[in-house]
C-alpha cells in the first residue's frame, strides 16, 4: 500500500512539475493576448485619423493611428500605452472622446501586436514607447510639454518609466497594478511566481520618481487590478485618485466613461 500511495505521489509531483515548467517556459504567451485580426485603415474607424508608422531603437517599424483634435483645440496630445490585450481598433472610442474635447491621439500598438513585427517582452515595449515618443516630438514636432501620458493597465508602467526619462505635462495611470508578479500571485497563488517571472513592470517604484503631475484612475470593482494596488500606485506617486464606482476592469466606464474623460482632459 504505501508503495502505491509513493508511486502516485511521484506522479502528482511529476505531472505539478510539468504544468511549472509550461507555465515557465510560456508565460509570455499567457500575459501578452494581441488579437489575431487585421487592423483596419485609421480613417474607415475615425474620420479624419490616419495611419502612421515609426521604427524602434531595435530595427522594428510599429504600426498606430494619429488622431487630430476636432472643435476647439488644447494644444495637448495624448500618447496612449494600451494594455496587454487587442490592438489599436479596440481604443478607438477613447480617441474619438478626446479628440471632441480637443486633445490629438497617437493610438499605436506593441511589438506583436496590431500587425506589428516581433515578439511582446519589457524590454521590447520600453522600446516600443521610447519609439511612440520619439516620433510625436521628432517627426509631429509635439511639444513635449504638451503631451500627455495615459497608460493601460500594463501600459501605466511603460508611461511611467517614459515619465522618468521623458517628464510630460501629465502622467495619467489606469488601472495602474504595484507591480507584475503581484498580479500573478494573485492569479496563480500556489506558484512562485515572483521568482518565475521575466517581466516585472515596476509601476509603483518607477512612479516615485516622476515629476509631473499624476492623476491614478480605477474601478473600485475591478476584478482583475484590485483597487487597493491602485490606491497603492497613486500613494507612491503622491497622485491624485479618481475612483470610478461600479466599474471592472475592462468596463466601458474605463475606456471613454464621461469620468474617465473628464480626467484626461484636466488632469
Amino acid at each position: 500500500m504505501w508503495r502505491s500511495w509513493l508511486i502516485g505521489l511521484g506522479w502528482l509531483a511529476a505531472v505539478a512539475l510539468l504544468l511549472v515548467s509550461l507555465l515557465y517556459a510560456f508565460q509570455r504567451k499567457v500575459i501578452y493576448l494581441p488579437t489575431a485580426d487585421v487592423v483596419p485603415a485609421a480613417a474607415t474607424v475615425l474620420p479624419g485619423a490616419r495611419d502612421v508608422a515609426f521604427d524602434t531603437a531595435d530595427g522594428l517599424r510599429l504600426g498606430g493611428w494619429f488622431v487630430p483634435a476636432r472643435g476647439q483645440d488644447t494644444g495637448f496630445t495624448v500618447l496612449v500605452a494600451p494594455g496587454n490585450a487587442g490592438d489599436r481598433s479596440l481604443r478607438a472610442p477613447l480617441a474619438r472622446a478626446l479628440a471632441a474635447r480637443g486633445l490629438s491621439v497617437l493610438l499605436f500598438d506593441y511589438r506583436g501586436f496590431g500587425g506589428n513585427p516581433g515578439s511582446p517582452s519589457e524590454e521590447g515595449l520600453t522600446q516600443d514607447i521610447r519609439a511612440a515618443h520619439r516620433f510625436l516630438v521628432g517627426e509631429l514636432g509635439v511639444p513635449p510639454d504638451r503631451l500627455r501620458y495615459y497608460g493601460e493597465s500594463l501600459g501605466c508602467s511603460l508611461v511611467a518609466k517614459l515619465a522618468t526619462e521623458q517628464p510630460p505635462a501629465a502622467l495619467i495611470l489606469r488601472s495602474p497594478f504595484v507591480d507584475l508578479p503581484s498580479i500573478g500571485e494573485l492569479q496563480y497563488p500556489f506558484l512562485p511566481v515572483r521568482s518565475m517571472m521575466w517581466d516585472r513592470y515596476p509601476v509603483a517604484d518607477d512612479v516615485r520618481r516622476v515629476t509631473a503631475p499624476i492623476v491614478v484612475v480605477y474601478g473600485d470593482a475591478d476584478s482583475i487590478v484590485p483597487p487597493e494596488q491602485s490606491i497603492e500606485v497613486a500613494a507612491a506617486g503622491r497622485a491624485r485618485a479618481v475612483p470610478v464606482h461600479g466599474a471592472d476592469h475592462n468596463d466601458r466606464s474605463l475606456l471613454d466613461g464621461p469620468q474617465l474623460i473628464d480626467t484626461v482632459v484636466t488632469p
